[in-house]
């Protein structure tokens, strides 16, 4: 999913947190018109994975503003991944997102990224207007409350057991090694939980995911739809979809629906 021969831009590098513990975060930004467009990644990924480049090179195309980066403990950012939180990173997406990017912007999130999104939209109004606003949401496999509702309440009681006790459990990947989920990763993000009730963003958000998809069911995408307001919601459902949505056919969907909003 990483290749770093298809990416030349150099990063930058901004100190996000306390003064006396910042996190050191990556981040490449595009120059271009508008709307700009936003990347926000997924729980392990890095902003040089296909769909982030796949976008990154569709903007450069088309003269358009793009801004990717690493959460901190993902990538090329500095940090533990083991002491990151949905709080951390949705404070490092929101920091990106306040420094780098200005006028409108189209949000992309996968997976993660998709409740990141959410939590960005959310914040963002709770602000005085800034030099950025958002111009629409496009969800990839979107996982709201995936700490609670993907993995604290699938795990087996051993399990919760052991992240009780020993404070983590490492998890087997298919994707690579196994990696840990900590205590402190599930219990602040009880604190962002967003399927409990509506879920206002102020402007129109395009999901798509994949009907195949072993990590983010697609009720998960359904349970989310009745969440939003419905007048500013599509969703497309890939039957043949897999989690990622990387083959060709998933990017042209991904780069449609980016197309949609200007």
């Amino acid at each position: 999913m990483t290749s770093p021969e298809t990416d030349s831009q150099t990063p930058v590098f901004v100190e996000v947190g306390e003064a006396g513990a910042p996190r050191r975060i990556a981040v490449r930004a595009r120059k271009g018109g508008l709307p700009g467009l936003f990347w926000l990644g997924g729980f392990k990924s890095d902003m040089r994975g296909t769909k982030a480049l796949a976008l990154d090179a569709w903007a450069a195309e088309h003269g358009r503003a793009c801004t990717r980066f690493d959460y901190s403990g993902h990538g090329e950012s500095g940090g533990d991944f083991a002491e990151g939180t949905i709080g951390r990173w949705l404070e490092e997406s929101v920091a990106v997102f306040e420094r780098f990017t200005s006028g409108p912007q189209v949000v992309i999130g996968s997976s993660m990224g998709g409740w990141m999104a959410l939590l960005l939209a959310r914040e963002l109004a709770k602000r005085p207007a800034t030099r950025a606003s958002l111009k629409a949401l496009v969800l990839i496999a979107p996982a709201p409350d995936f700490t609670e509702e993907l993995m604290w309440k699938a795990f087996s009681p051993d399990v919760r057991r052991q992240i009780e006790t020993t404070g983590e459990w490492l998890r087997p990947s298919e994707y690579g090694d196994p990696y840990p989920i900590t205590r402190k990763l599930i219990e602040e993000g009880r604190n962002h939980l967003l399927l409990g009730g509506a879920i206002e963003v102020g402007c129109p958000v395009h999901i798509l995911q994949g009907a195949k998809d072993p990590d983010v069911p697609w009720k998960h995408a359904f349970a989310l739809v009745h969440r939003l307001p419905a007048d500013d919601v599509v969703l497309t459902m890939i039957q043949d979809g897999d989690h990622r949505l990387s083959r060709p056919q998933d990017i042209a969907r991904i780069l449609a629906a980016v197309a949609e909003f200007g």
